[in-house]
């Protein structure tokens, strides 16, 4: 444990990682405003099928997490990383005029594309630039500050956008105009708010996606990817959560709570585990969030109404505040600077296969033995993890890393 009268009168967090976590807030209120009407505008305005649909998520989902590993390994290689930060921002935020422009399946798609294409872009190098800024004994504060922050928004988007199609008769294309706004701010935000950290010159090291530099990454970093990736296969992803909550009954209009209030409890608790990870033993953190998981998954399994369906719901927001930025910390500081950028798209793209896999899994589960299988094999897979971390948590009960 460290000294906590020191660390009580600690001065602010740099500006820079408010500037970060308030941007990535204002992108996702811009993006989940449209995102969580998609569908249904897909389906119900533009007549796609749901297979379509289907086939446009994955192909942009599965270049973001592509585009993540040569974006952050670019970074690395030019020195700069805001500049690719705003760029990745700035395609986001250009692609919601068009889904209120689109006229047919084409457009949207295209802005889509353009959107994950976007994030997997900032995304490496915006946590290499937030590890760049946070003082060394503070990342876990930082990355639960920004993860705190970006998870506002994921709940604020859709009630905003649900409390506007009320307002407005359900009309997807102004909710669409509106999003345009907290998108342009947060590019604002990032462009004039935040300067870059100026970084000692040297030669121009070869590209970072070589045998050589991977080599330079050390077994301490690859141990974190091994561990994220664990992590993943361990919990599949929230659409498991609506659809548990549909199969139980809960009225439609009533079924996107159960995202706003996994969010609300995941916001509210990224940050405290966050200060709390720069002050104990960080494997006890991780240990303790994959048993917070077993809880969530047996819960969910056991659910039969509201009260069952939002504790587990719950639990599984308790389980994202304990391990996600804590994550982003360990990746932080086991990488060479140098090698930030990548380390992030590596590790984002192993966590990224990995709730593939889970998810995959976790939707055959469901269609041949039902939910309450899909849950406990959750749990099962969370316990296993537990086990095979068990031998490193213990292996010394000193120190904080």
């Amino acid at each position: 444990m460290r000294d906590t009268a020191a660390m009580s009168h600690r001065p602010p967090l740099p500006a820079g990682v408010w500037v970060l976590g308030f941007v990535s807030l204002l992108m996702d209120v811009s993006s989940e405003m449209v995102h969580s009407l998609l569908p249904l505008f897909l389906v119900g305005t533009l007549g796609v099928s749901v297979l379509a649909v289907g086939l446009i998520e994955g192909v942009a989902e599965a270049t973001a997490l592509v585009v993540r590993v040569f974006s952050g390994a670019l970074s690395d290689w030019w020195g700069r990383r805001k500049g690719l930060a705003v760029l990745g921002y700035a395609l986001g935020a250009l692609s919601k005029p068009v889904f209120a422009l689109a006229d047919g399946v084409g457009l949207v798609a295209g802005a889509r594309f353009a959107d994950r294409v976007g994030k997997g872009i900032r995304g490496a190098p915006r946590d290499a630039l937030l590890a760049d800024l946070a003082p060394p004994g503070r990342r876990g504060e930082a990355f639960g500050l920004r993860q705190s922050l970006d998870t506002a928004g994921a709940f604020i988007g859709p009630l905003l956008a649900t409390a506007l199609m009320l307002a407005w008769a359900s009309d997807f294309r102004a909710v669409f105009w509106v999003a345009v706004v907290p998108g342009a701010l947060a590019v604002a935000l990032l462009a004039f708010g935040l300067r870059e950290p100026a970084r000692a010159p040297g030669p121009r090291r070869p590209p970072p996606i070589s045998r050589g530099e991977l080599a330079r990454l050390p077994p301490a970093y690859w141990a974190v990817v091994g561990v994220g990736a664990l992590f993943t296969l361990a919990r599949f992803s929230e659409a498991f959560l609506v659809l548990r909550a549909e199969q139980l009954g809960i009225a439609a209009a009533l079924v996107p709570l159960v995202m706003v209030a996994m969010n609300l409890v995941y916001s509210a608790s990224a940050y405290p585990f966050g200060r709390l990870a720069d002050r104990v033993d960080r494997r006890w953190l991780l240990a303790a969030g994959l048993l917070v998981l077993v809880l969530a998954d047996l819960v969910m399994a056991w659910a039969t109404g509201w009260a069952l369906l939002l504790a587990g719901v719950a639990l599984w927001g308790v389980h994202l505040g304990l391990t996600q930025g804590l994550l982003g910390a360990m990746v932080a500081d086991s990488a060479p600077e140098h090698l930030r950028g990548t380390a992030f798209g590596l590790f984002h793209l192993a966590s990224g296969l990995a709730m593939l896999l889970a998810s995959a899994l976790a939707g055959l589960l469901w269609t041949t033995l039902g939910p309450a299988a899909t849950f406990l094999a959750g749990a099962a897979f969370a316990l296993a993890a537990l086990i095979a971390l068990a031998p490193v948590v213990m292996a010394r009960r000193g120190g904080t890393r």
